[in-house]
């Protein structure tokens, strides 16, 4: 009989991979913790509703990409392909909007799509985001870049640029999509088969193709930029200024726009050039009608995703994570030993130490052997006669120097080195 494996699209994240994935969720947890950011954990799977309402029924991801199922009760069902959409839901449910004016919200977990598997995008992936609920402030959107750009810097990303636009408010938008279909209708035979089908639904998605000769097509095309109303332009000048002021430096790409309804204003993309060619790691912007898009108050709203897959990949490339240092490994042997060995490796954690007990009861020159691999400060060898007389040896494995002591003098020892 075959042995059953991972489903095709996802994988099993081991040592010493895991190092990374726990450093960027330890940096992550650390930063926005100091930014008074509150952690929400919303359900792996939500109504079909939320998600076709919330990203788009015109979009890839709801009419190809999302795992959806019919339960027991014959609801539609679908597991999360995205996390924004789930935040809103938990903020309009439990009115979160009417604990306090400005929610600012992360939250991490995996996300599915039905997509290509290749590195660092995979059916099962994970995101890290933030989500800034009940502010149209520019500090809003400033602030979460800021929070992002630092993050990436922390974990060792460096030659970070953010790709900044501004897609304006409804009205500056439903005008930039008139010009859109002006420019590009002449053109409708020379697009790609998506192009054209999105010029009469959302033509501000043929921007982002990635089509050879549609994109020769959109070098020319109208920029949003010149839609902007005096109010959409003093809120992206305000945007600069605090980037400036916080020293991230910036550029601006008017071609980076967000193709649903619901985004308004800030729009951008964080890259790295760091391993060649440029990467988009961190994508984000305002959405501020997505929340009455969903049935709940007007709310204005900025946030940003990052891929885990993707930053993973880049962190190991750019150094090596090691686990944390061990401080003990526990050695017994013998019938009168080896219970004594899980007391004395108990105590030892509890006074803050990390301590490996080495359960395969093999000889002691061979528990040695692996406490150097390791790479323990300390091995504490415990035979018969040790666990009757309660003084252990302590072997210090860089030096090679071994003692008799106590539990408390062992301790006492650790806490001085």
């Amino acid at each position: 009989m075959s042995s059953v494996q991972a489903s095709r699209g996802t994988r099993d994240i081991l040592k010493p991979e895991i190092y990374y994935w726990q450093k960027l969720e330890s940096v992550a947890r650390r930063i926005l913790t100091h930014a008074v950011y509150t952690e929400i954990r919303t359900p792996a799977f939500e109504s079909t509703e939320l998600f076709a309402r919330g990203i788009g029924e015109a979009t890839d991801i709801v009419g190809k990409e999302m795992y959806s199922f019919i339960d027991r009760g014959d609801r539609s069902l679908t597991l999360r392909p995205e996390g924004t959409a789930g935040v809103v839901r938990a903020l309009i449910e439990h009115k979160l909007y009417a604990q306090a004016d400005v929610q600012k919200l992360w939250y991490t977990g995996a996300m599915f799509r039905y997509e290509r598997p290749q590195a660092g995008r995979q059916r099962q992936f994970h995101q890290l985001g933030v989500e800034v609920l009940g502010s149209a402030d520019p500090r809003a959107d400033a602030e979460v870049i800021a929070i992002a750009s630092d993050f990436l810097s922390e974990l060792g990303l460096t030659e970070l640029v953010v790709d900044l636009n501004s897609v304006g408010n409804a009205e500056d938008r439903l005008a930039y999509r008139q010009a859109l279909v002006d420019y590009f209708t002449p053109y409708a035979d020379r697009l790609d088969p998506d192009s054209f089908d999105r010029l009469s639904r959302n033509p501000l998605r043929i921007l982002d193709s990635k089509h050879p000769q549609t994109q020769e097509i959109v070098q020319a095309a109208p920029s949003i930029l010149d839609y902007l109303s005096p109010t959409s332009q003093q809120h992206f000048e305000q945007v600069k200024s605090l980037l400036t002021d916080l020293g991230i430096a910036f550029r601006i790409d008017p071609r980076l726009v967000r193709g649903l309804d619901y985004y308004t204003h800030t729009a951008f993309e964080i890259k790295s050039s760091q391993l060649g060619a440029q990467a988009a790691v961190c994508g984000g912007g305002c959405y501020d009608r997505l929340v009455a898009e969903l049935g709940g108050p007007d709310t204005p709203a900025v946030g940003w995703a990052i891929g885990l897959e993707r930053l993973v990949l880049l962190l190991q490339k750019l150094d090596e994570v090691k686990p944390p240092a061990l401080d003990f490994y526990i050695i017994s042997r013998g019938e009168q030993a080896e219970p004594k060995s899980l007391l004395v490796a108990q105590n030892i954690r509890r006074a803050g130490f990390r301590t490996e007990l080495d359960l395969s009861g093999a000889k002691f020159d061979k528990q040695i052997k692996r406490a150097v691999t390791a790479g323990a400060r300390y091995a504490v060898i415990i035979g018969d006669t040790e666990a009757a007389s309660g003084n252990f040896q302590l072997k210090d494995l860089a030096s090679g120097q071994q003692q008799s002591v106590t539990l408390l003098e062992l301790i006492s020892i650790a806490s001085l080195t």
